[in-house]
């Protein structure tokens, strides 16, 4: 294309004012610039820049926006009406698309009676307030025993050792001289005197009727157990009080159960209990506490909690290990699910699911647990509604966002 002379100076010329043009106000732009801040938005004008922050620490403050010294991304911005109108004070809010894909469940705090269960372990005891000790009440030596041995189990009343006492004899010989003289008074108070060396009233009426002395006895077993110790031996010396045999009854039996120190306070004397024994599947034996030892295991943090039980037909035996249910009261509560508590160390706080849609953290203070439910004693009024799944993530986007935990004085 043919162009003159003329033509082309002029274009030349065009083109040299429109970059002088741009230059000057780009000039004039950052001059401006250096004097006031421009601001990008009409929005971002309006809101005051307290300091920066990074969302990964927000306790640490900038002066001026840039990149976080901590993770590889830029500083945002903390604005003043971010305080206590702010999403700060209103708490965190969630989308109702991203809530549902989130699995964000919202309960309301109510009364309800709490029953408590308190699982424990133990092993079977004998009762040691059933036990018989069986004594020779005269001095004399063994004359018959009768093929008993420590661990038999024998009913009441059976026989243990045939002990000759010679002292019986001649008091015996006494009362019947006694008794031909004739005398009442006289022969009451020798009957007294053998009552009082450990003859039974129908070996004294034997004696009285046949007119003969018995000096041999046969020691029998007061209650029916088990052969503890046994020290009578055919022709063994006995000494006045000497232990022939202690035997332990088996109709009860003690379930000392291992309590941990943290929940002793759940227990308490004549509470009802339940044992469940591996030797007895499908089985349950009742029982009551009947006392809760004073001292406590240093080495578990545990604390002996003794049951007593029913032991019928005596299959419950000393040594078998057994699973424990200790049944609390039924006591009125203000109750929320126990997933909906959130222990941190060092303070225990649900997430509050406001009318606005917010979600807040609050301080509660808890108390029993049982069937899925926790007690909440401080912090938090009926009706108040409580994140039950999701709140960990609530209360992440809390802890980075700034927002103060209400505090126990500041519940309804």
């Amino acid at each position: 294309m043919n162009m003159d002379v003329s033509t082309a100076a002029r274009w030349r010329a065009g083109i040299l004012a429109a970059v002088l043009i741009a230059g000057g106000g780009g000039y004039w732009l950052g001059q401006r610039g250096n004097g006031e801040a421009i601001p990008t938005t009409a929005s971002d004008g309006a809101r005051k820049v307290l300091y920066y922050y990074d969302p990964m620490f927000p306790n640490q403050k900038f002066d001026k926006p840039g990149k976080s010294p901590f993770m590889d991304m830029q500083l945002l911005p903390k604005y003043a009406d971010e305080g206590a109108g702010g999403a700060a004070a209103q708490g965190v809010s969630i989308d109702p698309a991203a809530m549902q894909n989130l699995g964000i469940r919202v309960v309301a705090a109510e009364m309800g009676n709490l029953s408590t269960t308190l699982n424990a372990t133990g092993s079977i005891d004998f009762n040691q307030r059933d036990v018989a000790i069986v004594q020779a009440r005269s001095g004399g030596f063994v004359s018959r025993v009768y093929g008993r041995a420590p661990g038999d189990v024998i009913g009441a009343g059976a026989p243990i050792a045939d002990v000759q006492l010679p002292e019986w004899g001649a008091a015996q010989t006494e009362f019947l001289s006694v008794k031909r003289l004739g005398r009442p008074e006289l022969l009451a108070a020798a009957r007294q005197r053998l009552r009082l060396m450990g003859m039974s009233d129908s070996l004294i009426a034997q004696v009285e009727r046949t007119g003969r002395t018995n000096g041999t006895v046969t020691i029998t077993s007061p209650i029916a157990g088990v052969i503890q110790s046994l020290d009578a031996r055919q022709g063994v010396t006995l000494a006045q009080g000497q232990t022939l045999a202690q035997v332990t009854g088996v109709g009860t039996v003690w379930l000392n159960a291992a309590v941990p120190e943290a929940q002793a306070g759940s227990v308490r004397v004549g509470q009802n209990a339940t044992a469940a024994l591996t030797a007895f599947p499908g089985e349950r034996f009742g029982g009551w506490v009947i006392a809760i030892l004073p001292t406590t295991q240093t080495d578990s943090r545990t604390l002996t909690v003794r049951i007593e039980l029913a032991n019928r037909g005596g299959r419950l035996r000393p040594g078998m290990f057994a699973q424990v249910a200790l049944g609390g009261d039924a006591k009125p509560a203000l109750l929320v699910p126990s997933e909906a508590v959130i222990r941190t160390g060092r303070r225990t706080i649900v997430m509050l699911a406001m009318d606005d849609g917010r979600y807040h953290p609050a301080e509660v203070r808890t108390g029993r647990e049982g069937s899925g439910k926790t007690e909440v004693l401080a912090g938090l009024g009926a009706g108040e509604k409580v994140v039950a799944s999701g709140q960990f993530l609530l209360d992440s986007e809390a802890s980075l966002t700034g927002i103060a935990v209400r505090p126990l004085e500041g519940s309804r």
